[in-house]
C-alpha cells in the first residue's frame, strides 16, 4: 500500500512544479504546430509524438484547457490568447454533442476555465456571457442522454448506449453544476422544466450506488471501495443487471483511471454543493461515502510511491511478487502502471482531505491530503515528468485502452510505458496549479469559479 508522507507540505513541491511548467510551454507549442485546428484531436503518444484514436472526440478540451491552465499558473499571456482563441474557433461543436458523455471534459475544461478567470479577474476580455451560454448550453445537453432506472432515479448514459452508466461521468457532471449554477434548466416536452441539479444528484446517487462497492455484501467482489467501469441496465424496465467495463480487465476487478475518475468527481461535487442553498438532503452523505470508500481504496491498493497500475486485477501482476510493498516499476515486463490515474486521483486525494479537515475532521483529513501530496511528490519527478523536448507529453507512462492494445509499446518492451496522455497531461497540470495556488496563498482553485 502507499506509504503516505507525512512530512510532505506544498511549498515544499513549489521547485518540482516550476521544473513542469518550465516543461509544458515547451509541450504546448509542439503539439500546437503538429495538430492545428481542422486535424484529428491528438489523444496519446506514440514515440512521443501525439496521436490521434478514433472513438469520440474527448480529449479535444483537454488540449485547449492545458494552454489555459498554463496561463492561469504562470501568467505567459501568449497562452491565454492561444487557449481562448481555438476555444471559439474549434470547441462549439462540442457543446451541442449529442453522442457523448463527455461535456464536463470539454466545455468546462475550456469555456470553462475562462469563465472562472474572468469571475477571478484575471482577464477581462468582455466575453462572459459568451461564456456563460456556452456552459448554460452544455449542462443542459449532457443531462438530456437520461435513462430512468427501475427504482425512480435515473442516469446520465455513456457513449456505448442507454445501457451503459460509466464510472468516468461523475468527474464530467461538473457540467451540470455549473449550467444549474447560472440559472438554466433543461426544456423537455410541452416545456417542462427539467432541473440540472435534481439530474445531477440523481445520477450522482446511482454511479454511488451501483459503480462503487462499500464490502457490504453485494457479491462475491464486493470489496470496498473498488469501482466498476461501467454498469448495465435492461433499457425496457430500467432494472440494474451486472458491472461491466471497457477499459479495464474485468467486470470484478478496478480500472484504476476509473476508480481515479470517482476519486476526484465526489469531492469536488461535495465542494460545489457547500456553495448552493438548495442541495438534495442526504446527498453530500452519499457523496462522502463513496469519495472516502475510493480514495481508500486507492491507498491500500497502490504501490508505495502513489502510482497505480493500470487495474487492480491484471493478471500478470501476480509476476511482480509483492509490488505493492515498493515503488511502482513503469518498464517490469508484465502491466503497465497508469500515470493519468495518479494525476486524477491525487487531486481527489486533496480534496477530500480539505473537505473533511474543514469538517472538524483533522485527522482523517490530513491522511488524504498528505495522501496526495506523496503522489505529488513521485507524479512531478523523475521517471514521471518528461523534461526531454523531443516527447510531446508532459508525464510519462500512461495508458489508454489496455484491452484493445491502443497502447505503444517500446522496441525491446513487453508492456506500454514512455508515452502520454492528453487527459493525463491536463490532469498534472490542474492538479500541480491546486497545489501551487495553496502553497502560495492563492485563490483556492475550483472549477465552478469560486474560492470556496
Amino acid at each position: 500500500m502507499m506509504r503516505i508522507d507525512d512530512g510532505l507540505q506544498p511549498d515544499g513541491l513549489l521547485p518540482k512544479i516550476k521544473r513542469l511548467w518550465d516543461a509544458s510551454a515547451e509541450k504546448l507549442d509542439s503539439i500546437e504546430k503538429a495538430c492545428p485546428p481542422g486535424s484529428p484531436s491528438p489523444v496519446f503518444t506514440v514515440d512521443g509524438r501525439y496521436t490521434a484514436r478514433g472513438w469520440t472526440e474527448w480529449t479535444q478540451g483537454f488540449q485547449y484547457g492545458s494552454t489555459l491552465l498554463h496561463f492561469d499558473a504562470t501568467g505567459e499571456r501568449r497562452f491565454l490568447d492561444l487557449g481562448r482563441e481555438l476555444t471559439v474557433q474549434v470547441m462549439a461543436s462540442h457543446v451541442s454533442h449529442i453522442g457523448v458523455h463527455d461535456h464536463g471534459f470539454n466545455n468546462v475544461s475550456t469555456y470553462g476555465n475562462l469563465w472562472r478567470l474572468t469571475r477571478e479577474g484575471r482577464i477581462d476580455d468582455g466575453d462572459l456571457n459568451f461564456y456563460e451560454l456556452a456552459l448554460k448550453i452544455t449542462g443542459a445537453v449532457q443531462a438530456a442522454r437520461w435513462r430512468d432506472t427501475a427504482d425512480g432515479t435515473g442516469y446520465i448514459y455513456s457513449f456505448n448506449g442507454p445501457q451503459s452508466l460509466f464510472v468516468d461521468t461523475i468527474r464530467s457532471c461538473r457540467a451540470l453544476a455549473v449550467s444549474h449554477q447560472l440559472g438554466h434548466v433543461l426544456m423537455g416536452e410541452r416545456d417542462e422544466r427539467i432541473s440540472l441539479l435534481d439530474r445531477l444528484a440523481q445520477h450522482a446517487t446511482s454511479t454511488a450506488r451501483w459503480n462503487v462497492f462499500y464490502g457490504e455484501g453485494r457479491d462475491t467482489y464486493d470489496v470496498r471501495g473498488r469501482t466498476a467501469h461501467e454498469s448495465i441496465f435492461n433499457v425496457n424496465d430500467g432494472s440494474y443487471r451486472c458491472p461491466s467495463t471497457q477499459q479495464g480487465y474485468s467486470p470484478f476487478s478496478t480500472w484504476t483511471r476509473g476508480l481515479a475518475w470517482a476519486m476526484l468527481g465526489f469531492p469536488e461535487q461535495l465542494e460545489w454543493l457547500d456553495t448552493i442553498e438548495d442541495a438534495p438532503d442526504g446527498l453530500a452523505d452519499t457523496m462522502l461515502k463513496a469519495a472516502m470508500a475510493t480514495c481508500d481504496f486507492y491507498i491500500a491498493h497502490t504501490p508505495a510511491d502513489g502510482i497505480p497500475y493500470w487495474d487492480t486485477g491484471a493478471p500478470g501482476l501476480m509476476h511482480l511478487g509483492d509490488y505493492l510493498d515498493r515503488p511502482a516499476d513503469p518498464y517490469n515486463a508484465h502491466e503497465p502502471v497508469d500515470s493519468s490515474a495518479a494525476a486524477i486521483g491525487a487531486q481527489g486525494l486533496l480534496r477530500l482531505g480539505r473537505y473533511l479537515t474543514g469538517r472538524g475532521r483533522a485527522e482523517e483529513g490530513r491522511r488524504y491530503w498528505q495522501a496526495g501530496l506523496t503522489v505529488c511528490h513521485t507524479l512531478f519527478g523523475d521517471p514521471y515528468l518528461s523534461t526531454d523536448a523531443r516527447h510531446q507529453g508532459l508525464i510519462l507512462h500512461s495508458v489508454y485502452h489496455r484491452p484493445n492494445g491502443w497502447d505503444h509499446v517500446p522496441t525491446g518492451q513487453r508492456v506500454p510505458n514512455g508515452e502520454s496522455s492528453m487527459w493525463g497531461d491536463y490532469h498534472a497540470r490542474e492538479l500541480a496549479l491546486y497545489v501551487q495556488r495553496v502553497a502560495r496563498d492563492e485563490p483556492y482553485y475550483t472549477f465552478f469559479g469560486g474560492a470556496s
